[in-house]
């Protein structure tokens, strides 16, 4: 039987958490004792009373070491988020202390970062002292490190999550994409082109299993061509224009917004292919049920401003403000 809530807030301390998250970057009592401090017996100790506390074992012992459980790894994920909450206590608290705005880390996907810049623009002019971090990554990604509590919010999509019930999220903008390729590419003074037209080129792609690249591959099968075996992949905004720019062969598939602000800049040329948006639209996402700092209302509401600003239909997939 698992225990209670009651029984587990009153028996678990925040030192066998610290344990549990060691064991699983080190493999060995000796090395996670080591790195929190405490004596080997110490964390023997720490470690028995905590699988006692749940009446199972949380890891097994295999040749390269302690290696969790699948209720172990359950155990860990919950500790390095519980950890999380308390390093983020103490960095709110000794940034009011300091007369500081405060921390927010935001995890953004390609396509929401020109959105999110305009909108941690205007947050900064009102909340000058607030620190800030920005992640930019695919949505799995990002909903992980959202799950260990290293970011306050995301703007991605929960549709590649296990489970995405587990998430709070605000419908921001659907994410109309284009076909980007360098000035000297053979096909950037193009004044129409067809998809079928591109089959011969190389592409610098997302990931796979992302949505960015399985609209990338539904386009290339409907058009009849091959999907390429050896593509280049990042997750990188950067980078894809960076690989792109530099190699007049490469062409890659990018959100409309990205590609707008590359051809402002001179960096690339948008070529006149017509492609569909993505799926699921991009919105902001949380954790169900934690409560959000001032600061991050403050992001979310600028970023619900800068919609409207646009005229953009938004759907709320939960109630979260």
């Amino acid at each position: 039987m698992v225990p209670s809530p009651g029984s587990i807030a009153s028996r678990l301390r925040l030192k066998q958490l610290r344990l549990l998250i060691a064991l699983d970057e080190r493999g060995s009592l000796h090395k996670a004792a080591a790195q929190i401090s405490i004596s080997q017996s110490g964390a023997t100790k720490a470690l028995h009373e905590v699988e006692s506390l749940f009446g199972m074992p949380l890891f097994e012992r295999q040749p390269k070491g302690l290696v969790a459980n699948e209720m172990g790894r359950c155990m860990i994920r919950y500790a390095r988020l519980i950890y999380s909450d308390v390093e983020h206590l103490h960095d709110d608290m000794l940034s009011i202390m300091q007369g500081h705005g405060g921390r927010l880390s935001v995890g953004v996907i390609m396509g929401g970062v020109p959105l999110l810049t305009r909108a941690l623009t205007e947050l900064r002019l009102k909340q000058p002292q607030l620190a800030l971090e920005v992640v930019e990554d695919t949505s799995a990604n990002l909903l992980g490190l959202l799950e260990q509590g290293r970011l306050d919010l995301a703007i991605c999509r929960t549709s590649v999550a296990q489970r995405s019930d587990d998430y709070d999220c605000i419908t921001l903008s659907d994410e109309p994409l284009a076909v980007v390729a360098s000035k000297d590419h053979p096909l950037a003074h193009a004044e129409n082109l067809q998809f079928s037209q591109l089959g011969c080129y190389r592409w610098v792609v997302y990931p796979k299993d992302t949505p960015m690249h399985q609209a990338l591959e539904r386009e290339m099968n409907e058009a009849g061509l091959e999907v390429s075996r050896y593509p280049l992949e990042t997750s990188s905004t950067f980078a894809t224009i960076l690989l792109v720019q530099q190699d007049p062969a490469l062409l890659a598939v990018i959100p409309m917004e990205v590609a707008r602000l590359c051809e402002k800049f001179d960096l690339l040329v948008k070529l006149p292919v017509a492609l569909r948006a993505l799926i699921e639209p991009y919105g902001i996402i949380s954790r169900k049920g934690t409560d959000r700092s001032p600061a991050a209302i403050l992001l979310i509401n600028e970023l619900k401003q800068r919609i409207m600003g646009k005229g953009t239909d938004r759907m709320e997939c939960s109630e979260v403000i």
